[in-house]
């Protein structure tokens, strides 16, 4: 890692930033690569890294059509968290959020994880008997959770509305003490620097436009805007344009793709030092570094491919922001964003082989995107290099949903009816 001294960081601000050295290679397009992953964010760059730390495959080239981080790795919320109901989703993501905990030191590049909490709220008794049965699930399967009372939560959320006149009454509310939050574009840029140092090229606008198959229908490469490159896996890492690069193989998913929009306030000085989170207000609160409020809610409501949101969520989720916190209400919003979900039928993700040989699918995550960077990489990387998916992923097979072995996982949100 380049250090830098006090001195230098002063004198770069004074000459407009110029000397900085590259964090890694603009790498030029070569003939062929072992493996093709398409889509630079988050799971597309740990997978890659993965592939070349765990598994030795450094001739590895990720596609970009746009630039590394600029989808949904740096449009969303940036929470982290484990606290899930079914086995499978809970080994899942906690295994993630270990990886989470090393990750600034396994990457060299300090990714800022801030383990402040993840509280859910509780508004009525038959909703803190459900938070009970998901915390005991999480602590049978060794994850930490807490049930707290309203004393507790008052004292968690100072200028939390707990009276008995507010508009969603709280009696209680879940907490796991080890989620949190993260930097996203760092998160973006610590697994970038660090796949580019084992070997593996990153290259940006370069977006997949055919996916070539021999005459056996497996895959021999993929078609750009940079030109042809040949290879002998693919993995789909593209969140919400999964279903765009599948149909060149006419291969039909379960996944439509919805926008969920996000918003922060103006700075503040630091008011909130928890996340909260509460299902019935359809909205959940931090308070970044810098001191902005971000809030979040639920998904727009139709698919669409777009980056951008409606009024009608925006008011929707800035109302219930302050029926929750009635002093955010003196806060100007500063800007809003949208990211894309692929939702499938059941919230969960698919991490698996596809029918057609040589290509890999790792979509669907509907709104556990960001926390799964981490282990959705480690399995995926696995799953590509081994033919076969990681034990972990195994409940997330494509085939699940024409088996009926669908993971309903109240925790991980609302999920979409597909047309």
């Amino acid at each position: 890692m380049t250090r830098y001294s006090a001195l230098s960081l002063i004198r770069q601000g004074f000459a407009g930033h110029t000397g900085w050295s590259r964090a890694w290679r603009d790498a030029a397009p070569q003939d062929h690569y072992d493996v093709v992953i398409v889509g630079g964010g988050g799971h597309g760059l740990a997978t890659a890294y993965y592939l070349a730390r765990n598994h030795g495959l450094t001739r590895v080239a990720v596609l970009e059509k746009g630039w590394l981080g600029g989808g949904n790795v740096g449009r969303n919320t940036t929470i982290v968290r484990s606290n899930y109901l079914l086995d499978a989703n809970a080994a899942f993501y906690e295994h993630g959020l270990k990886l989470w905990e090393g990750l600034s030191r396994d990457l060299n590049f300090n990714v800022m994880l801030s383990p402040r909490g993840v509280l859910n709220l509780a508004h009525t008794d038959a909703q803190m008997e459900s938070f009970a049965r998901r915390g005991n699930a999480m602590r049978l399967n060794g994850i930490d959770a807490d049930l707290v009372d309203l004393p507790s939560i008052r004292r968690l959320a100072p200028l939390l509305d707990t009276s008995a006149e507010a508009r969603f009454p709280v009696v209680g509310g879940l907490i796991q003490r080890r989620a949190g939050t993260a930097r996203h574009d760092a998160v973006a840029w610590g697994y970038a620097r660090a796949a580019d140092a084992l070997g593996v090229d990153l290259i940006q606008g370069c977006e997949v436009t055919a996916i070539e198959r021999d005459g056996t229908g497996a895959v021999t490469g993929v078609e750009t805007t940079r030109g042809r490159i040949g290879c002998e896996k693919v993995g789909l890492c593209v969140a919400g344009h999964t279903t765009q690069l599948a149909d060149m193989v006419d291969l039909r998913l379960p996944i439509e793709s919805h926008v969920l929009q996000a918003m922060v306030t103006e700075p503040v000085k630091p008011c909130l030092d928890t996340v909260v989170t509460s299902g019935a207000a359809h909205c959940y609160i931090s308070q970044t570094d810098k001191g902005e409020l971000v809030f979040g809610g639920d998904l727009d409501g139709y698919p669409s491919y777009a980056q951008r949101g409606e009024t009608a969520l925006i008011e929707h989720v800035c109302a219930a922001a302050v029926a929750l916190f009635p002093a955010f209400s003196r806060l100007r919003l500063m800007r809003t964003w949208g990211g894309i979900m692929d939702m499938t039928m059941d919230g969960s993700p698919i991490i698996d082989k596809t029918p057609v040989p040589g290509l890999y699918l790792n979509g669907g995550w509907c709104y556990g995107g960001f926390k799964a960077t981490p282990a959705s990489g480690w399995c995926f990387a696995h799953t590509i290099a081994h033919d076969h998916p990681h034990p972990l992923v195994e409940p997330f097979a494509l085939d699940r949903f024409a088996r009926g072995a669908t993971l309903d996982e109240k925790g991980v949100g609302p999920t979409p009816v597909l047309h």
